[in-house]
């Protein structure tokens, strides 16, 4: 994600917030929403981060809380030449992963419980890959700051209908633009989101594949997570669906019910993807053939369920 396309995205995204505020509050509410959306994306730059942990409840962990997986982490960055990320689990048992930070000097990599033991080692390193090839990609920023402002737009919209009856009059287009304002603006938002998420999904797939060397250890770790995802709330995600982009699958359980509106690919689609690039690079061309062997391979370590701390 180069940084036109950063700065396209956060400009769209004002854009809407100072619609929101318009059908709210007039030429008045305009100005407010702009005043607000510069302080938010100001804001959002130097702490989307870590409001994002925070709305999922992430606990960070280190060499001493989580030895093996915080080891399988460190291992990862310096295959990729990148700066250590703050480790995060999330005690959700729903099998989920996300990275975040506005650059790969302040990042931090979060994954759930559900991830840690449902699947193996090696679906996890393809996993972690994966997130740490987001923060290579510089996609972090993008998707913390998109998760901040969408999540306002929602929640201002919401606002100001609960407040348009006994201000009609004030506003420019009545009760009827608040309430299309409403369902319009979070839609509005998603639509944003997904406009890249899809493509980013796809390129840090490959680039995460590569760094772990396996590409197949990934596709495994997605169709396992789907399975998951299917059969298992995500709470934190429920909670705060504006995050649901910025996992490796979408964690909210009703994202399989309109898939125009899914701000990832199609999970077949992702693993065909690196089955083709397995067999490119050699490796077995279907998902789940034999044991993974390599740096986390062999023995026990292919387990699923292991001591992660």
């Amino acid at each position: 994600m180069n940084y036109f396309r950063t700065a396209l995205l956060l400009a769209g995204l004002t854009a809407l917030f100072m619609a929101v505020g318009f059908v709210i509050g007039g030429r008045g509410g305009l100005m407010i929403a702009f005043v607000v959306a510069l302080a938010m994306n100001v804001f959002s730059y130097w702490n989307s981060d870590k409001m994002v942990l925070r709305m999922t409840n992430a606990q960070e962990v280190d060499a001493h809380s989580a030895p093996e997986f915080y080891a399988m982490v460190r291992d990862l960055a310096a295959r990729v030449q990148l700066p250590m990320p703050r480790v995060y689990i999330i005690h959700e048992d729903q099998p989920n992963a996300f990275a975040t930070g506005r650059n790969p000097q302040n990042a931090a990599v979060a994954a759930t419980t559900g991830l840690l033991n449902r699947l193996s080692r090696e679906e996890v390193a393809g996993v972690m890959a994966h997130e740490l090839a987001h923060v290579k990609n510089h996609d972090t920023l993008v998707m913390t700051i998109t998760a901040t402002i969408a999540g306002a737009i929602s929640m201002i919209a919401n606002f100001g209908f609960l407040f348009s009856g006994n201000r009609e009059n004030n506003q420019p287009m009545g009760m009827i633009g608040s309430i299309a304002m409403m369902i319009l603006a979070p839609i509005a938002a998603m639509i944003v989101q997904m406009a890249i998420s899809r493509t980013r999904e796809y390129q840090a797939d490959k680039l995460g594949a590569e760094i772990c060397g396996r590409p197949e250890w990934l596709a495994n770790a997605l169709i396992n997570i789907e399975r998951g995802a299917r059969q298992i709330e995500n709470h934190a995600a429920e909670r705060n669906p504006a995050t649901a982009h910025m996992f490796i699958i979408n964690p909210l359980s009703g994202q399989r019910m309109d898939n125009l509106f899914s701000t990832h690919p199609a999970t077949e689609n992702r693993v065909a993807a690196l089955m083709e690039l397995a067999r490119s690079m050699g490796g077995r061309g279907s998902p789940g053939a034999s044991q993974p062997t390599g740096p986390w391979g062999g023995g026990d370590a292919g387990r699923r369920g292991g001591p992660w701390g």
